[in-house]
């Protein structure tokens, strides 16, 4: 197994306890699942009973202890057991919703938001892109006008991960003045009048994970579940965007390995014109080059891991890793449905779901170009 630098035996067990729970409980069920565009609600509870739901959160919220590099590894063997994406992604979606009321939310807010989420009892998402404003997070216009102690909500937002089941999002409003720094954040929960979810979205991949479209009209949001003070919301966003992309590198690493490990399996068992197809050298320096480009990858995500730990927010260099990474991703996805031949392009075999969840990657959380931007800041070009 190909491992993180930063690896230890608590890693490793955690490793395994991973693959136990996807192997059981997601894998028998990840093609149902991912035709049915949805996976069973059950599966949160089951999840925090295991304690893989709760890594990187406080105990003292119900979490489970650890730090980011017990997040990846947790989640690599996730998609690598699991071999569904959507179902791990569906699964992860408080991972990007919880991280702002964690840092800046009162005790109140973390007892209400928090605990129920790590108990498998709520389902979080994050809304912050909207039809007219997806990478240029400061360009957001839904509103939250102050009326006495609540704010009036109106606008809406689009592409949000486990929208159409999430029971709370929490969300980027304008409360201010335009730019960055008149945005905040609200939790915005379901039942709420004039809130709802306006369409569910159907995906190229990630099939198992709800997708939404939200609106507000005049929605009535409590002063007291704005997260942090008012209008600092922007910064907030982009100190969870950091972690959002090293986490979205990890998970290109961990599809591509599954690729690979599919594509050297169908190469030794597949025959043609006498021997098996990892007998002929094309198909061998195919694999040699995807094992290469994934150790690359896993290599870069891991250092910029390692830095994240010791304090450095590693902004430019988490930039490098997710593009690094997703063109990584694509490419090896790629090749590992070439290697199938025709099998590649059947919708039952695992590569071919793989070849377009990795689609998503250059493109969310920040698209490639966004990202060169970030690195070409950084480099002062």
């Amino acid at each position: 197994m190909r491992g993180y630098g930063f690896e230890t035996d608590e890693h490793r067990a955690l490793r395994e306890q991973a693959r136990r729970f996807a192997s059981h409980e997601i894998a028998p069920h990840a093609n149902e699942w991912e035709e049915a565009e949805e996976f069973p609600r059950e599966l949160y509870p089951r999840l925090a009973k295991s304690g893989l739901l709760g890594i990187a959160y406080p105990e003292d919220l119900g979490g489970s202890g650890g730090d980011i590099g017990h997040a990846f590894v947790a989640d690599e063997e996730m998609v690598l057991a699991g071999k569904s994406v959507g179902t791990c992604i569906g699964l992860g979606s408080h991972a990007i919703a919880l991280p702002p009321i964690v840092r800046l939310g009162t005790d109140e807010q973390k007892r209400r938001f928090v605990v129920p989420v790590l108990a498998g009892e709520r389902i979080a998402a994050l809304g912050i892109t909207e039809p007219g404003a997806g990478s240029d997070v400061a360009g957001i216009s839904t509103r939250a006008a102050r009326d006495g102690d609540h704010y009036v909500v109106n606008g809406s937002k689009t592409f949000i991960t486990s929208g159409c089941r999430a029971d709370f999002v929490t969300t980027a409003v304008r409360t201010g003045g335009e730019g960055h720094g008149g945005i905040s954040l609200l939790v915005i929960e379901r039942g709420t009048p004039g809130f709802s979810v306006s369409k569910k979205l159907r995906k190229t991949g990630w099939w198992a994970s709800d997708t939404a479209e939200l609106a507000f009209d005049d929605c009535r949001v409590p002063v007291a579940n704005r997260i942090g003070e008012e209008n600092q919301g922007f910064r907030a966003i982009m100190v969870n965007f950091v972690a959002e992309r090293l986490m979205l590198a990890a998970q290109c690493v961990a599809i591509a390995e599954l690729a690979y490990r599919e594509s050297v399996a169908y190469a030794r068992e597949r025959r043609a014109f006498g021997k098996s197809l990892t007998g002929f050298q094309v198909t061998r320096h195919k694999l040699a080059e995807m094992a290469t480009r994934i150790a690359a990858a896993r290599a870069l995500t891991g250092e910029c891991v390692t830095r994240h730990l010791a304090g450095d927010p590693a902004v430019a260099p988490a930039a490098m890793a997710k593009n690094t990474a997703t063109d990584m991703c694509c490419w090896v996805c790629d090749r590992a449905v070439q290697i199938h031949g025709g099998t590649g392009y059947m919708r039952e075999t695992v590569v071919e779901r793989l070849y377009r969840d990795a689609r998503l990657y250059p493109i969310g959380g920040g698209t490639r170009e966004i990202m060169n931007e970030i690195i070409s800041k950084a480099e002062r070009y």
